[in-house]
């Protein structure tokens, strides 16, 4: 095996963090049955290698699979007496022997080292190389620091390169399920809150993204808060309940989408109906700042680094939160009315354009996407919101490579649709299709 598996570089915390054990369950079956085999540093402190973090998933796997702890490590010691490595022979699709390891980075490189490293091992699907680049980082660096400087910005730059056609979905959801499980095992290893007060972290109805919620989550029950994570498209179905039996001193929401903004407004009401404080943030709200006049809540800032004390602030300096400018009346009868001629509207532009030989997803993928934020700029009283929508769907369009006079031609269609299927009421819409630029 390549010596660094063999080199002690982990100490007890970094085990922890990777394996999901407790410290008194390591050393409990250390003096018990003599494994795993740390080394000690000169003050006496335990150090671990690569090995020894494998040799302790092989016994947690197979408790899993019912052995008790005892059983597990008869059939280590069984299978090393037979000349056999018991970790070429667990159910992995790969001997970790024919794996390549992790590379060994000392302290002393720039942490932006980490995380190219494990990109290119998401990039590359190998989830136990980005597994080890991880628990190496969290070896070296502060956790916050792995998490802002690897997690966060690696997921950034995954994301660009999908949006820029260089990396595909898959990549991007394998990379984002790997930084979301290891905040998941951050979060369950935290201690117990020491501060009075609970706090909610969700994502509104329609928001899937979950990286930044979790994150934040984290942040904060690292400075001591109570902090429950409700997940992804929370519905306001039951939410008035879920509040009932939680009370909690402050709701955070976070949107990162135009539609999901919109639903902010829902989830806003709610919390002024049961007296609950709510904040909010995300990346739509630093895009379009003028959103945040929509929303009647703490906004948390533009960046998670900062987002704990403006939390703390909220939590010890109770603040009247900034009421919401509500939209005209136009523009909510405008919202019902298209509501109801959506289908029609859609059906003339399908029609026009599957005649021109347009493929069926693109057309439906359309359809989709531009519906929802026409619906979510009429509710939140401005379609000029819509605007750095479709420049992002312009550049998407290259990432399928279709020419962005496919845009054009499909947003001509659906201009010439809403003129004849929508009346007065649709004037809102009407008037943001016939200023856009076409050309």
């Amino acid at each position: 095996m390549p010596r660094s598996r063999h080199t002690p570089i982990f100490n007890m915390k970094a085990v922890v963090q990777e394996t999901g054990l407790k410290p008194d369950t390591l050393r409990a079956w250390e003096r018990r049955y003599d494994l795993p085999k740390p080394d000690r540093t000169e003050g006496g402190h335990r150090i671990y290698s690569q090995r020894d973090i494998d040799t302790l998933k092989w016994l947690v796997a197979r408790q899993e699979e019912g052995l008790s702890i005892s059983h597990a490590v008869d059939l280590w010691n069984r299978l090393e007496e037979q000349g056999q490595d018991p970790l070429l022979v667990e159910s992995a699709t790969t001997p970790v022997a024919e794996r390549p390891p992790a590379p060994v980075i000392s302290s002393g490189e720039s942490v932006a080292t980490f995380r190219q490293e494990w990109l290119a091992a998401c990039l590359d699907f190998d989830e136990r190389r980005a597994e080890e680049i991880l628990a190496q980082a969290f070896a070296l660096y502060p956790p916050e620091q792995v998490c802002f400087e690897v997690l966060q910005k690696g997921l950034v730059e995954i994301g660009k390169g999908w949006y820029e056609g260089q990396t595909t979905v898959q990549q991007e959801h394998f990379a984002s399920e790997l930084a979301n499980r290891r905040l998941k095992a951050l979060i369950a290893g935290t201690p117990a809150p020491t501060r009075p007060g609970r706090i909610l972290v969700a994502c509104p109805p329609e928001e899937e993204h979950t990286f930044g919620p979790l994150l934040l989550t984290l942040l904060l029950r690292r400075r001591g808060w109570e902090v429950l994570f409700l997940g992804a498209n929370v519905p306001l179905d039951r939410l008035e309940a879920t509040l009932a039996s939680t009370r909690p001193q402050l709701v955070i929401f976070s949107a990162q989408q135009l539609h999901t903004a919109a639903t902010l407004m829902d989830v806003a009401q709610v919390m002024k109906d049961q007296n609950v404080p709510m904040a909010y943030g995300g990346r739509i709200f630093n895009l379009l700042p003028d959103l945040r006049k929509r929303i009647a809540g703490h906004f948390l800032g533009e960046g998670l680094e900062t987002t704990a004390q403006v939390v703390e602030s909220v939590l010890t300096t109770p603040q009247e939160a900034p009421s919401a400018i509500m939209p005209d009346e136009s523009y909510r009868e405008a919202l019902v009315h298209f509501r109801n001629q959506q289908a029609a509207v859609e059906n003339k532009v399908w029609q026009q354009m599957s005649d021109e030989g347009v493929p069926y997803e693109h057309l439906t993928t359309a359809n989709m996407n531009v519906a929802r934020n026409i619906k979510a700029g009429l509710k939140l009283g401005g379609m000029a919101y819509l605007g750095s929508e479709i420049q992002w769907l312009v550049g998407l369009l290259a990432n399928f490579h279709i020419p962005p006079e496919w845009l054009t031609e499909y947003l001509e269609a659906y201009r010439g649709a809403a003129e004849e299927e929508l009346d007065e009421r649709g004037q809102p819409l009407k008037a943001w299709l016939a200023q856009l630029e076409l050309e």
